[in-house]
């Protein structure tokens, strides 16, 4: 596995934040701040899930490199 990027770590913090923000609007009842949670955990799910796939494809450029170099 190789090291993750910035969008994978930006996206982890997306929906850590996102569900602390939901669960705290849950145990007081603010819906807003619910949704406002469950948007950004989600928004983090996307941005996490793209950063993954480009260091995929980063690594699989990479290794085809060193295929082609021997």
């Amino acid at each position: 596995m190789g090291m993750r990027n910035k969008d994978e770590i930006r996206g982890r913090a997306d929906q850590a934040a996102g569900e602390i923000k939901a669960r705290v609007g849950r145990a007081t009842g603010d819906a807003e701040l619910v949704n406002e949670g469950l948007n950004q955990r989600d928004a983090g799910d996307i941005e996490h899930g793209f950063g993954k796939a480009r260091r995929k494809v980063g690594e699989k450029i990479r290794d085809l490199g060193n295929k082609i170099k021997r």
